[in-house]
């Protein structure tokens, strides 16, 4: 029976080799329904050995499931097995993890961790704790409990010290660095495990580090993570210069490894049909070692040397993991497309403030076409919506669609920025759509969603609109960050309106913000409320008081956030301020970095804005040769801008997407997608300083604005 039981298992590999994973447990089936019993041990393996290949390829979770738990039944019966006991505790617990099944998922891993602990202090003893520990963790911060799960991280960390394992070392400590991001309660915490990381990174060797590219990865990402979030974006593009490169190297490696795995199968395949006697035997023979030899090359120098089994027949496609902590643990981040995506994604992140719009868009069509390959092979096309998705592939999903949507926020920003209303219009509306077939998945994008119209809303001079959609954002998070910069944003636009009520109204939404500004991590709600609060200053004519709001606000732009746009927009309040006061010397130059910072961006509403306070200056002054070039120079951006806000104003969608209701979804059924919220790119805050949508895309909002205007103040003032 043995002999036979060994047969079906070949054969079972010879299936999975080929990538028929149905004939596979077929043959490993046939073992565990056989009217001739055979051994338990032999059984179990089989049991074991599907449930293996169900959860790697399919999404037959309850299936695999079943097997574990017969796999333990027989198990309580063997006296000893420590290896398989803890094999089936690890798989039922990954398997009770997809179906969304916290409370049994804890109980098992507890039962491993028992299990282990009484069975001594052995090298593979400790790793299985680590196995188990790190599954707790991961189950404890799926429902919150961030201290529980950092507790049992540092428990790991202290078995990995034990038994001399930095690699391990530092798959804790980058896990409880993610667990502190995501609670995020105290900054100094934070900070205090991104240092230990990069100690402990820096404490491996070279040729450690290199075959460890899954935690550099998550290192890397973390690091920017936080860097953001404090708005050290120097910092944070130093990580993503890394990254990029790193990523680089990867694509290539993997591209090599792929290609001389192509080529050794296809050398096999000739050596398993050709003649034994044929005279190319040999040269086949000989091509096979030189191959072999480097597709270990190949693995070692990328850290995937358990890809040189690829070889042998092993059809696992090591190449789509990045793993991070050796067997048991096994484990990875996310899958390596996803890490490509976000790598990308933070390319974007650090590039936009700066301008460079044309890398971004590259990234952002980059990222979306890579993350719609992917929703493809779990079989989300377009016309599949959150009530067809199998519960197992509710967490993969929600990681795909969450980086889809934050690629799509970031082209809605570039777009509006660059006065591409008809793109950001579509990219918005992709937004909309995405939401409205998958609002359990998205619920936490529809505040970014409703904050978004009202950026567009009020690039196209609604601001009544855009008034409205910023404050349901306020609504619908509960982020005092996002809530902070929404009401910021609310009151730019009731200041745009003009009247003396919309001036109130902005007062009250201000006057909160500013009274808390420091009390935010980094600077980001404060250099945006300093510059509302500076225009509502002028809009009020208290010129001076605004001059020392605004400068400060541009100080710290310029020095911590490198946001172009925003500096350009203080600069062009800090110019017209000038003007007022008859300093026209400052003036004259403030608005000259203005202007070119805004053709540096391609915004044109903004160019509009400050070549008209630059017209104003050589009226001021009589210099009639700038003021009729500006003039003739603000008709062609004016024309410019009238014909793109015509093709967007003669849309369908247009109203759909300001008009004063909030997006109707209906909840199709009741899905824990808890596992998707706990995810490390769905957890932290990525946003970035806006452009706080100061400049307004017709004449009208314009004049109003420029209206706290240089001649009208100038007059007030003489």
């Amino acid at each position: 029976m043995e002999a036979l039981a060994e047969g079906l298992w070949e054969l079972a590999d010879f299936h999975e080799q080929n990538g028929e994973i149905g004939k596979a447990v077929k043959c490993l089936e046939t073992i565990c329904q056989s009217q001739v019993s055979f051994l338990p041990i032999v059984e179990i393996k089989s049991r074991l050995r599907i449930a293996t290949l169900l959860l790697k390829c399919t999404h037959n979770v309850n299936h695999a499931k079943s097997h574990l738990e017969r796999s333990q039944l027989l198990l309580k019966s063997i006296p000893s097995c420590f290896e398989l006991k803890c094999r089936a505790y690890s798989l039922l617990s990954q398997c009770y993890h997809l179906i969304g099944a916290i409370p049994p998922q804890k109980q098992i891993i507890n039962k491993g961790l028992e299990l282990a602990c009484a069975s001594g202090d052995g090298f593979a003893v400790k790793l299985w704790c680590c196995n188990f520990t790190s599954q707790l963790a991961n189950a404890l911060a799926i429902e919150g409990d961030y201290w529980g799960s950092i507790a049992a991280l540092e428990r790991g960390f202290s078995c990995a010290a034990e038994m001399y394992y930095p690699e391990l070392q530092m798959f804790f400590a980058t896990s409880i660095f993610h667990v502190h991001l995501m609670q995020w309660e105290d900054v100094n915490s934070v900070g205090n495990a991104a240092v230990k990381c990069n100690e402990i990174w820096e404490f491996l060797q070279p040729d450690k580090r290199r075959q460890c590219m899954g935690l550099f990865f998550y290192n890397e990402l973390l690091n920017t993570f936080y860097q953001l979030r404090i708005c050290d974006y120097k910092t944070a593009a130093l990580h993503v210069d890394k990254l990029d490169e790193a990523m680089r190297k990867e694509t290539q490696q993997v591209q090599q490894i792929k290609n001389l795995t192509a080529e050794l199968n296809t050398i096999n395949d000739s050596l398993s049909e050709s003649d034994p006697h044929n005279r190319e035997r040999l040269g086949l023979y000989e091509k096979q070692t030189q191959l072999q030899e480097q597709l270990r090359q190949a693995t070692f120098s990328s850290g995937m040397e358990s890809m040189g089994s690829l070889y042998l027949g092993n059809a696992r496609q090591m190449w789509d993991k990045l793993e991070l902590a050796p067997p048991p643990i096994d484990g990875e981040w996310l899958p390596r497309s996803a890490v490509y995506a976000l790598v990308d994604l933070m390319v974007v992140i650090s590039g936009r403030p700066k301008g460079l719009f044309k890398e971004c868009g590259k990234r952002i069509q980059s990222g979306l076409q890579l993350i719609k390959e992917e929703l493809l092979k779990l079989g989300i096309t377009d016309g599949v919506r959150e009530v067809n998705l199998q519960h197992s592939a509710i967490w993969m999903a929600g990681v795909y669609l969450m980086l889809l949507m934050q690629f799509l926020e970031n082209k809605v920003a570039v777009d509006l920025t660059r006065s591409e209303f008809v793109e950001a219009q579509e990219a918005l509306l992709q937004m909309k759509n995405w939401f409205i077939r998958f609002p359990t998945i998205l619920q936490g994008c529809e505040s970014i969603i409703e904050m978004l119209r009202g950026q567009y809303a009020h690039s196209l001079g609604c601001f009544s609109e855009a008034a409205f959609h910023f404050l349901e954002a306020a609504k619908l998070t509960e982020s005092k960050s996002m809530q902070a910069m929404c009401h910021v944003y609310a009151a730019v636009s009731h200041i745009c309106i003009g009247d003396a009520e919309s001036s109130s109204q902005a007062l009250d939404l201000i006057g909160p913000v500013h009274a808390i500004m420091d009390s935010f991590v980094g600077v980001r709600e404060k250099t945006s409320v300093l510059f509302a609060y500076g225009l509502l200053l002028m809009k009020q004519h208290n010129l001076q008081e605004a001059r020392i709001r605004l400068a400060s606000g541009l100080r710290i732009t310029h020095q911590l956030l490198g946001n172009i746009q925003l500096v350009s927009q203080y600069l062009t309040l800090l110019g017209s301020l000038a003007l007022a006061l008859h300093d026209t010397t400052q003036a004259r130059e403030i608005l000259k970095s203005s202007l070119t910072l805004a053709k540096t961006l391609y915004d044109i509403p903004t160019q509009i804005w400050v070549v008209s306070v630059l017209t104003a200056l050589h009226q001021e002054l009589g210099e009639k040769g700038n003021e009729m070039e500006n003039t003739e120079f603000a008709r062609k951006r004016g024309n410019d801008l009238q014909k793109r806000l015509a093709d967007v104003l003669s849309s369908i969608h247009h109203m759909e997407l300001i008009e004063k209701v909030k997006i109707e979804v209906h909840q199709l059924h009741d899905m824990d997608i808890r596992r998707a919220n706990a995810g490390p790119s769905l957890g932290v805050n990525l946003d970035i300083p806006e452009s706080i949508g100061l400049p307004v895309a017709n004449s009208t909002p314009i004049s109003r604005l420029v209206n706290i205007d240089t001649g009208r103040l100038g007059k007030r003032k003489s």
